[in-house]
């Protein structure tokens, strides 16, 4: 059976990731974050205490780096050179960070050369930014969501205090997103785009709900399932 692709990019805070989590949930199949793929690249760079804006540097950096993605039970863990760092990728800084070294084009190659090959082998759902121009761009279904800016910077000053971090203001997550913008739109290779086949979801007024529902109407009956893919490895 031919494996299925789902594509879904929009700018930080516009609900990919709980979308793509949920949709994974609902059909049984593999959700891969992408972005965890970048962070960890810029958590390594700040480790090293190399600049995330030298691209000679971080092009050096990068044939020390070894990332792996590991399924337990559909949840996904990054290893960076063999150490779990799927919660040291969502400290503060390391998005800024992961903004910086994802500009790169050797970075880019490298990170998408791993989830094309991922991709290739499962019924899979990724979220990104530059997933179905460029990573995946004949995937079977494309979305792309947007959202007011002001409400992105608060779904993400919620998400960082739930996880603990309370040393961020409303106003210091804002200014972050409009820097990730301006660096995600703006960069030379593979920006931020919406594709003309991708179906665009604002949820700025929606719940998680709401706009997985909005998704779903899209998909065909026939990739709906009850039974959850057991291979992760």
């Amino acid at each position: 059976m031919q494996h299925f692709q789902i594509a879904i990019d929009g700018p930080s805070g516009s609900g990919k990731s709980t979308l793509a989590r949920s949709v994974a949930e609902r059909l049984g199949i593999l959700y891969l974050d992408t972005g965890a793929m970048y962070r960890a690249c810029g958590l390594y760079a700040i480790e090293n205490n190399i600049s995330t804006k030298d691209e000679m540097a971080i092009s050096k950096l990068m044939d020390n780096i070894n990332i792996e993605i590991v399924f337990e039970n559909g949840t996904q863990k990054v290893f960076l050179n063999k150490n779990d760092v799927t919660d040291k990728i969502r400290l503060p800084g390391v998005s800024q960070a992961a903004s910086d070294v994802s500009c790169f084009k050797i970075v880019r190659e490298k990170m998408v050369d791993l989830q094309r090959r991922i991709a290739g082998t499962k019924n899979v759902v990724l979220d990104g930014r530059d997933i179905g121009s460029f990573v995946l761009p004949d995937a079977d279904y494309k979305f792309f969501l947007t959202a007011d800016i002001n409400e992105r910077a608060k779904r993400r000053l919620e998400e960082m205090q739930s996880k603990g971090v309370h040393d961020m203001t409303i106003e210091e997550v804002l200014a972050d997103l409009k820097y990730r913008d301006e660096q995600d739109s703006g960069r030379a290779f593979a920006p931020l785009k919406k594709t003309h086949d991708a179906i665009e979801i604002d949820t700025t007024p929606n719940t998680p709900q709401q706009t997985l529902l909005a998704l779903l109407r899209y998909l065909p009956e026939s990739i709906f399932t009850n039974k959850k893919d057991e291979d992760y490895s």
